[in-house]
C-alpha cells in the first residue's frame, strides 16, 4: 500500500499543464489546469506506510484508492498505471487529494475492503473485469463510486463506471468508415473467450447499422492450427471485400498472409483498439493498407516521453487511463468537500472531457464513450485517414 498527494487549481473545461513538461504534454488537454508550479525532476516514488490501526486520519484531503495489481503477472501494468496517476497529481500540483495504492493481485475484494476501512471515498480501478466485479458489492454497499480500467461494459452501472477502451466502439468506428469507402461485404475473425463474444456481437450490430452485409464470421483459439482453419472456412462459400480481425496486431499479422491466399485476396483488413498496444508490429508489411480505429496517440506520445524521463522506461499504453482518471478526479475535486461522498453526478457531463486519450464522456450506462480516429498502416508509418472528433 502506498500513497501520493499534491495540489491543483480547478478550472471548468479548458485546463493547461502546470508542471515542468507543460510545453510538451497535453497542451490542448481540457483536464489539465492553468497555473501551478513546476513538477519534480526526479521520479515520483509513492511513500509506503504501515501505521497501526490503518492510515492516519486526514480531514483536509480527499482519500482516493487506486486498485491495481502490484505483484503477480500483471504487476508491471499495474505499476505503470500507478506511476501515471502519480504523475497527474504532481503535474497538477494538487494537494487536496490523497491517493493510496492497493495491490489487487492477492485478492481484489480484500484490497477493496482495506481501502474502505482506510476511509477512501472513491476507487480508481481495478484493471481486470473479474476484479472489478469482485470489488463492486462492497463499494456499492459503502456508496463508494468505482471508475474501473476494465473494458467490460457488463459491470457498469449503479455507481460503477467503465473507463477502458471498448471493442464495441472501435469496431463500430472502423466498420462505418470502411462502409463509407465502399466496403459492403464484411467478414470477421474473432478469438474465443469473453472479448471474442463481445466482438462478435459488436460486428453484427456495426455492419447492420452501417448498411453492410456480414457474409461470414469465424471464431478460433489462439494457436496457428485453429487460426488457419478459421481463415480457410471464412471464404469457403462467400467472398468479401472487408475482413475485421478482432484481436491483437500479432495475431492479425499472422492471419493476413492466410487471408491473401484465400478467396478474397484483395479484401481490406480492419482492426480494433487492441492494435494500438503493439506499435512496433504496425509497420509490418503484412498489415500494409489495413485500417484500424483507436484513440489518438498524439498526446499519449508526449505523456510517454515524460514518463520515460521520470521512470527510465516506457509506460504500458493503458497507463493513460491512470493519468486521465486522476485528472478527471482533480477537475471534480474543486466542488467536493472532504469526507463527503464523491459527487458522481459530475461524471455525467454531456459535453464530455478531454484527456491524454482525447475526448470522452460517460454514457447513461456508465461506459466511457470515446472519440476515435481511423488510421491506415504502411511500412513507412501510420497516417490518420479519419480524424477523431474534438468533442461531442
Amino acid at each position: 500500500m502506498a500513497e501520493a498527494s499534491r495540489r491543483r487549481q480547478p478550472v471548468r473545461h479548458i485546463f493547461r499543464h502546470a508542471a515542468l513538461m507543460a510545453t510538451m504534454l497535453l497542451a490542448s488537454c481540457s483536464m489539465v489546469p492553468k497555473g501551478g508550479r513546476p513538477g519534480p525532476s526526479m521520479p515520483a516514488k509513492p511513500v509506503a506506510e504501515a501505521p497501526v490501526g490503518g492510515l492516519p486520519q486526514d480531514q483536509a484531503r480527499h482519500r482516493i484508492a487506486l486498485l491495481v495489481p502490484l505483484t503477480g503477472p500483471n504487476a508491471a501494468v499495474g505499476q505503470s498505471i500507478a506511476n501515471a496517476a502519480t504523475m497527474a497529481l504532481l503535474d497538477t500540483g494538487n494537494k487536496s487529494i490523497r491517493m493510496t495504492t492497493y495491490d489487487t493481485a492477492p485478492g481484489a475484494a480484500a484490497a477493496a475492503q482495506r481501502a474502505l476501512t482506510d476511509g477512501n471515498k472513491l476507487f480508481l480501478g481495478p484493471l481486470l473485469s473479474e476484479d472489478a466485479a469482485a470489488v463492486t458489492p462492497a463499494a456499492r454497499k459503502a456508496q463508494v463510486a468505482v471508475i474501473s480500467f476494465s473494458n467490460d461494459a457488463a459491470i457498469a452501472g449503479d455507481g460503477v463506471f467503465v473507463m477502458g477502451f471498448s471493442p464495441t466502439q472501435s469496431i463500430d468506428r472502423v466498420v462505418r468508415f470502411a462502409r463509407s469507402k465502399g466496403v459492403t461485404r464484411f467478414a470477421a475473425l474473432v478469438p474465443g473467450g469473453a472479448y471474442g463474444r463481445n466482438a462478435s456481437n459488436a460486428v453484427i450490430k456495426a455492419v447492420e447499422s452501417a448498411g453492410g452485409n456480414l457474409v461470414a464470421m469465424k471464431s478460433y483459439e489462439r494457436n496457428p492450427k485453429s487460426l488457419g482453419l478459421a481463415v480457410a472456412q471464412l471464404g469457403q462459400n462467400q467472398d468479401y471485400d472487408g475482413v475485421l480481425l478482432a484481436d491483437n496486431a500479432r495475431i492479425a499479422a499472422t492471419a493476413v498472409p492466410l487471408i491473401r491466399k484465400g478467396s478474397s485476396p484483395q479484401a481490406r483488413i480492419l482492426g480494433t483498439e487492441l492494435w494500438a498496444a503493439e506499435p512496433t508490429l504496425l509497420a509490418s508489411p503484412m498489415l500494409g493498407g489495413a485500417w484500424y480505429a483507436s484513440v489518438s496517440d498524439g498526446r499519449y506520445r508526449q505523456l510517454a516521453s515524460a514518463y520515460r524521463r521520470q521512470f527510465g522506461k516506457a509506460p504500458f499504453r493503458i497507463a493513460s487511463l491512470g493519468y486521465d482518471s486522476m485528472l478527471l478526479v482533480v477537475k471534480i475535486a474543486g466542488g467536493w468537500k472532504p469526507g463527503e461522498r464523491f459527487p458522481v453526478a459530475k461524471l455525467r457531463d454531456d459535453g464530455g472531457f478531454v484527456g491524454v486519450d482525447g475526448a470522452f464522456r460517460f454514457s447513461g450506462s456508465g461506459v466511457a464513450e470515446r472519440a476515435l480516429e481511423v488510421d491506415e498502416l504502411s511500412p513507412s508509418g501510420e497516417k490518420v485517414v479519419s480524424p477523431a472528433p474534438n468533442g461531442f
